[in-house]
């Protein structure tokens, strides 16, 4: 067939010679190259004239200087300048060894991993500071767009969002917080039995649930509730090309998506917040009117006098802190999927354990703020 890669081996006084023509590329090639490694075999006193060669690639050239072997020389290469200029350039990359990298092992290894860890939680939480930033600013815009046109504000978004995120999470909050009430009386009632101050459980029952967890279980139930699914509607958007769609018309997905979800926490959180403290108080109250005959005015009263509604308030500061985590993180895991299902998985896995993670510390940095301050 016209233009296939054809050679012949022709006697010359210092040997022989590999006499190549028609087209060495890699749809014309055929088994002619191993046909020619087989015949020259590597042998030094081998050379090429490749003048009749009309064309050659990368797949010929490779060819030509594998049947040449370890010993090729361009010096032995009859050939067109820029025929010779390829052969050098696959002979180079040719010779090239693979370098074999040796993992660390034992103890360099665990220092190598301990170390990527730090350094890839540092940059998660300064590009989760800010994104955080970044819908501080949307919501003072909003603030002040409330004010001169209240009519580009989205309404049915943020409604939505509180429906699902606040009214349909009181029946799940209230029923972990009620359980959590009454394990907390359990614990006080077997540990103040034994010192003959069980009416103290009230006090326990009081500043656990009222002050720290009310809020603590809200958030850790949203977080795996809502920001699972803030990730997940917007990974799904991201994956769909959605996102990208709304920057074409002119929206900003970030007021779209993400403001309305943050509204919507702001003023659920509170809410549930409250919900929690009453089914908490509710769990205490079963238990301690079951086990010691302390009955529902007896603990109100204890709970009024001795407890009172500063904790409550103290727990009412961190909603907005929380609410703010819980929305950030988890849109801004949303945002990051990529455009396979394996990323929209670990973008939600993610958000939820970084939100649960960022509310144990901000919980603990109030905690140690609340203490210096003596509230």
């Amino acid at each position: 067939m016209q233009g296939t890669a054809e050679f012949s081996l022709q006697d010359t006084t210092g040997g022989q010679m590999a006499v190549l023509v028609g087209d060495w590329t890699t749809t014309h090639l055929g088994s002619c190259g191993d046909t020619l490694r087989d015949a020259v075999g590597g042998r030094s006193d081998v050379t090429f004239d490749l003048d009749a060669v009309r064309r050659m690639d990368t797949a010929g050239a490779f060819a030509v200087v594998r049947a040449a072997g370890e010993k090729f020389d361009l010096t032995q290469v009859k050939a067109k300048p820029e025929t010779r200029r390829l052969l050098e350039l696959v002979d180079a990359a040719y010779r090239v060894k693979p370098v074999v990298r040796k993992e660390p092992e034992g103890f360099h290894q665990l220092t190598i991993r301990i170390g990527r860890g730090v350094v890839s939680l540092g940059e998660e939480f300064l590009d989760t500071m800010a994104f955080q930033g970044r819908l501080l600013v949307a919501m003072v815009r909003m603030i002040g767009r409330l004010v001169t046109a209240p009519g580009r504000i989205r309404w049915a978004p943020i409604f939505s969002q509180m429906e699902r995120s606040g009214l349909d999470a009181i029946p799940i909050v209230a029923v972990t917080t009620f359980f959590v009430g009454a394990v907390v009386a359990l614990l006080g009632v077997n540990l103040l039995q034994q010192f003959g101050a069980e009416v103290f459980v009230v006090e326990l029952i009081g500043v656990a649930m009222i002050r720290e967890f009310n809020i603590v279980i809200t958030a850790v139930l949203l977080s795996g509730r809502s920001a699972s699914a803030f990730a997940a509607e917007l990974g799904s958007m991201k994956m769909t090309q959605e996102v990208d769609a709304m920057q074409v018309m002119g929206v900003d997905p970030f007021e779209a998506l993400v403001l309305p979800r943050l509204i919507a926490m702001l003023i659920t959180i509170p809410l549930l917040t409250f919900v929690a403290t009453l089914a908490g108080l509710l769990g205490g109250l079963v238990v301690t009117w079951s086990m010691l005959g302390l009955g529902p005015v007896f603990f109100l009263q204890r709970i009024v006098e001795n407890v009172g509604s500063t904790h409550f308030f103290v727990a009412l500061v961190k909603a907005p802190f929380m609410a703010a985590t819980i929305a950030g993180i988890g849109c801004r895991q949303g945002l990051l999927v990529g455009g396979d299902v394996e990323s929209l998985g670990r973008r939600v896995t993610a958000a939820v354990v970084h939100a649960i993670f960022a509310i144990i510390m901000l919980d603990a940095i109030f905690a140690v703020i609340f203490m210096q301050l003596d509230i």
